[in-house]
């Protein structure tokens, strides 16, 4: 596939010959032809990039050389490639909201206390499984964000096994007074430092789904911490 982008900051020829080496050494692109007159970019290749990639392989976003879509077509491979990029995440909160609504369907209605209990448990197990696949490496990718693992590094691999412990206490609703508020601290201490990395705009990848899929920080993290904290917090209101 070729798309064509709007390329801002090329001045001379040594500004064209740098951002097409630049982009060519990008996996999956085969072919890049670049013009500082048109301030266009030409790029095949054998599957879409996002523009987020192709930035960062001009330097990032204070990079002088700025990549923006061309075409409406573009725009929409854009949003294609944001629903690829948060797949697993998607997938996992779709599997789990749908077997939430099945166990809490109780006499012809949702028992929303049920419900958010299930969801709980199917969370913190489903993400703790991936993060206990490599556990060495989720700790090493939460300590660049987290502010807790910043400063203990041990921090990473114990909130793993935390992670783990509230997954079978809401599926056996063990304590659940007790698991709530430990629920309630441990993810409003999580929330901060990815709230801190997406406002500086830093470009790191989420530790959620541990080392197994390369995902970016994002507003998407500050939303599945913030339905934690929402539904824990409401549980203990309703208690």
């Amino acid at each position: 596939m070729t798309h064509t982008y709007q390329l801002t900051g090329m001045t001379c020829g040594g500004c064209e010959n740098k951002v097409k080496s630049n982009l060519l050494i990008l996996p999956d692109v085969t072919a890049v032809d670049v013009s500082k007159d048109t301030n266009s970019a030409t790029i095949s290749m054998d599957k879409h990039i996002g523009l987020d990639v192709l930035q960062k392989a001009l330097g990032g976003i204070e990079s002088k050389y700025q990549i923006t879509a061309n075409t409406q077509s573009e725009v929409l491979d854009e949003t294609k490639s944001w629903a690829e990029t948060y797949k697993p995440i998607l997938l996992i909160f779709g599997y789990v909201t749908i077997v939430s609504l099945i166990v809490s369907w109780q006499n012809e209605a949702v028992n929303w206390m049920v419900f958010m209990r299930i969801f709980m448990a199917g969370f913190f197990l489903t993400f703790s499984f991936f993060k206990l696949l490599n556990l060495k490496a989720f700790a090493e990718s939460y300590a660049m964000y987290d502010i807790v693992a910043k400063k203990f590094s041990a921090w990473g691999y114990i909130y793993a096994f935390i992670e783990l412990g509230l997954g079978l206490s809401f599926a056996l609703n063990l304590s659940p007074i007790i698991v709530n508020w430990v629920t309630l601290i441990v993810m409003i201490v999580s929330i901060l430092g990815v709230l801190e990395s997406v406002i500086n705009k830093k470009k790191i990848q989420c530790a959620c789904l541990g080392a197994v899929f390369n995902l970016p920080m994002s507003t998407v993290t500050i939303v599945e911490d913030a339905i934690m904290i929402a539904m824990s917090a409401a549980m203990l209101i309703l208690m």
